[in-house]
């Protein structure tokens, strides 16, 4: 542009800006864009795409591919898409190239209504001029193949009339097919858990658990595999709640080291304008913290931005929850109240028992140089405990020699620690772990907290009679001078052993919930002083019984909106929080609290050897085959992968062994 003569006036309408910030102009640019696509519908947008046309005689989405890079770009050119369309280029990137993204597909295909399937491929067809179908047929195999096409047909059958005589067909039919079969009969969990109605299914999936004792999904777990495993399994979630399916697929999306950013993307476009405010609800009731914050956490820049405003605020802020979401933590503790899982081990008693040749292989790999620790762990991993007593005593009277004490100067290390608790009884290994937290400087309250909240009370009594055996002194002396306060309080209550063992009773369930609503500081009209009230609610969670518990915590969230577990870590702290939290979570589900223990116990940089050798001594034969269920399910990985990735040596192969098997 042409300068003005020098002295000459300028006479030109735009001057520079004051203050100019280019930086500050490039961002509000970027906002401008953000503000108008994340605050109109998806159904606004198309109208905005034809106008931008008409206006410029220029593809919109072209344009913005051209002006953004990154994730930033995937995410606001998906949110230009029709939701349609957006699916079908999910699908088309998952299926083209060297391998195939089956999470894309199973989360997609698995979620989606007729109608939505419909549009899908007709999307497909009109964007690619190619048959989804037959792509997809080209693209995967066997029975997970035959699942993803019968959902592709959109055939869903959609009465929410019920018939009771065939749900129980229909129950029958999948225990046949499964459990009661040698093999797995795949035809007939496709054609059923394809084809029936959410409301049919929904009723199916109760009765099963009714009629077999074990939810559905562990025998999906235990009769399918690989892919076609993930695929039932997603399509049950579905069923039984897509938000919730939702909810958790985000948040494994964004545990752990790095983003799986098209999971996160794909989730928050889709969902947005269907039931992201349901997701958002049960995502705070689960991982008990919100959507929100963890998206805020582990994103960065505009993408960051646009991810917050596309799920509709903080549920943090408020520190409320919402009354849905207290409806999901209600119907979690019906369904734990329900189920009756029948708890196994991984070990069991070995078949055609020898001690003699036992006591003689072990004798014999200990003997001479060097040492054969192969045998020693193969023995002692598959052995009961039980058995593994006669062993010793077979080893003494043939040999004149204490099993424990050749096995303490062979080997060394977390192995010894793994084999020497799996040789000791049950009750004294438990005594000796809780009389090593209370020794030396410090205590280990975690160990405490473990052991003490978790066993039943022929447990306690045995350990109690163990530790004054060995120790020759009373458990509730040692935790006495070890501990102080509230909390030596709980401690001492729980190592009594006096749980209740009886049902429910509604009456005084009511009682304890307002106890407890009164305590953590929700309840309208406190009716007694504090130190009381204190008393009461440590005496109800030490003491009431497992199935009181239950219906208490029930009546707690229909009395108050909250979830017991959530407000107790909110309203309490330190080591009294912790031993509250433990029983609430053991009252629950037992194998899910081991879970997650074990999984801390590997999570993160340097191992907690002493606590994984813990639980996978003492659990190995009460229910570790039910922690690995847990495991898989709440971590995606199964056990046997997180030990193998954060253990090695023996150590390692050991731990393997009383795993019992890869999932």
């Amino acid at each position: 542009m042409a300068k003005p003569a020098q002295g000459a006036k300028y006479r030109g309408s735009i001057h520079d800006f004051p203050g100019f910030d280019p930086n500050q102009d490039a961002e509000a640019l970027y906002t401008a864009i953000l503000d108008i696509i994340t605050s109109r519908s998806n159904r606004q947008r198309q109208e905005v795409c034809q106008s931008y046309k008409s206006l410029y005689g220029k593809d919109l989405i072209a344009d913005l591919k051209y002006e953004l890079t990154g994730k930033f770009e995937r995410l606001i050119v998906g949110l230009m898409r029709p939701p349609a369309y957006c699916d079908a280029k999910e699908i088309k990137d998952a299926i083209s190239g060297i391998g195939t993204d089956e999470k894309c597909l199973i989360e997609i295909l698995a979620s989606r209504t007729n109608e939505q399937m419909h549009q899908l491929v007709a999307a497909y067809k009109d964007a690619y001029e190619r048959d989804l179908e037959a792509d997809i047929i080209g693209d995967t195999s066997g029975h997970f193949q035959k699942m993803l096409v019968v959902l592709l047909q959109g055939t869903r059958e959609e009465d929410d009339v019920v018939s009771e005589d065939l749900v129980q067909q229909d129950v029958q039919d999948l225990y046949e097919a499964g459990e009661l079969k040698w093999g797995t009969d795949e035809a007939q969990f496709i054609y059923i858990l394809g084809n029936r109605s959410k409301q049919h299914l929904r009723l199916v999936f109760d009765e099963y658990l009714k009629t077999t004792g074990k939810p559905i999904e562990a025998s999906i777990r235990g009769e399918l595999s690989g892919d076609f495993e993930k695929l039932m399994l997603a399509v049950v979630k579905c069923i039984r709640s897509t938000p919730e399916y939702f909810a958790e697929r985000l948040f494994k999306a964004m545990k752990g080291l790095g983003t799986r950013d098209n999971t996160l993307i794909r989730i928050m476009v889709s969902r947005s304008e269907l039931d992201m405010l349901d997701i958002r609800e049960i995502f705070r009731t689960k991982y008990e913290k919100s959507l929100y914050s963890m998206i805020k956490n582990d994103t960065s820049g505009e993408y960051k931005k646009t991810l917050l405003k596309l799920s509709g605020g903080d549920d943090d802020a408020a520190g409320q929850f919402f009354p849905e979401a207290a409806q999901v933590a209600y119907q979690m503790w019906e369904l734990s109240a329900v189920a009756r899982v029948e708890l196994k081990g991984t070990v069991r008693p070995a078949n055609d028992f020898n001690p003699d040749a036992d006591a003689k292989a072990l004798r014999k790999a200990m003997k001479g140089l060097g040492t054969d620790e192969d045998t020693i762990i193969d023995i002692i991993t598959h052995r009961s405990n039980v058995q593994r007593q006669q062993i010793r005593q077979t080893f003494k009277s043939h040999f004149g020699r204490d099993l424990m004490t050749d096995l303490k100067s062979e080997i060394s290390g977390d192995l010894a620690r793994l084999i020497l608790g799996l040789m000791m009884p049950p009750a004294h290994y438990d005594a000796k772990q809780l009389k090593k937290a209370m020794e030396g400087a410090g205590t280990d309250e975690k160990a405490l907290i473990e052991i003490l909240a978790t066993r039943t009370n022929a447990e306690i009594r045995a350990i109690n009679e163990a530790y004054k055996e060995d120790y020759h002194k009373s458990l509730e002396d040692a935790l006495s001078s070890d501990t102080s306060g509230h909390f030596r309080r709980i401690l001492i209550s729980l190592a009594t052993g006096h749980r209740e063992e009886g049902g429910e009773n509604l009456d005084q369930a009511r009682e304890d919930a307002q106890v407890a609503a009164e305590i953590l500081e929700i309840a309208d009209t406190p009716s007694g002083d504090k130190t009381s009230l204190e008393t009461r609610f440590m005496t109800i969670l030490c003491t009431r019984s497992y199935p009181h518990l239950r219906r208490v915590f029930q009546e707690f969230i229909k009395m108050t909106n909250y979830d017991v577990e959530h407000t107790i870590k909110k309203e309490m702290s330190g080591d009294v929080r912790d031993a509250f939290v433990a029983i609430v979570q053991s009252v629950k589900n037992k194998p899910l609290f081991f879970a997650d223990k074990l999984y801390k116990s590997m999570k993160g940089a340097g191992t907690d050897e002493k606590t994984l050798t813990r639980i996978m001594v003492s659990r190995s034969e009460i229910d570790l085959l039910n922690i690995r269920r847990e495991f898989i399910e709440k971590y995606d990985k199964s056990l046997h992968q997180a030990i193998e990735g954060d253990t090695s040596g023996d150590f390692l192969k050991a731990l393997l062994a009383l795993c019992g098997g890869e999932d």
